[in-house]
């Protein structure tokens, strides 16, 4: 609750704010008060103001910036990035020595972002099988580690 709270409050604050509303294509996703920025601001001075806006958020422990500084992304390729998640998530799935409940997976312009509590062992796992998903250009690994 305490996660959808904070994607809720980040994304309000983005789109409220008319400095950004065609500058920028942002998604925010929170585990455990970690935030993940990915997506696209046309400009350093917008996803300063993105990262700002973020900050300003009750319960956030820690901003992970993945935002890419170019013009924002059509449909197109946010299509291919839910085949990809979908793709991920069923591998997890299917994993021995995965709880994939405890895994989160966002991916963004072809990079799947896996975010979590996990021991090393589950993570470096889970980001293997992330890898072998037709279309994945990188895996970036977003986890806290109970070990």
């Amino acid at each position: 609750i305490d996660d959808q709270t904070i994607e809720l409050k980040a994304g309000s604050a983005i789109a409220g704010d008319p400095e950004l509303k065609d500058q920028t294509r942002i998604n925010v996703t929170s585990m455990n008060g970690i935030v993940l920025l990915s997506g696209e601001a046309t400009t350093i001075e917008a996803r300063d103001r993105v990262l700002t806006l973020v900050r300003e958020v009750n319960g956030v422990r820690r901003i992970t910036n993945e935002m890419l500084i170019e013009e924002p992304r059509g449909m197109g390729s946010r299509s291919l990035d839910s085949l990809i998640t979908s793709a991920v998530k069923s591998r997890l799935l299917v994993s021995k020595n995965i709880d994939p409940s405890r895994v989160k997976v966002v991916t963004d312009n072809q990079v799947v972002y896996l975010m979590g509590l996990v021991t090393r062992e589950e993570g470096d796992m889970a980001a293997d099988r992330a890898t072998t998903i037709d279309g994945v250009t990188r895996v970036v690994k977003v986890f806290e580690y109970l070990d």
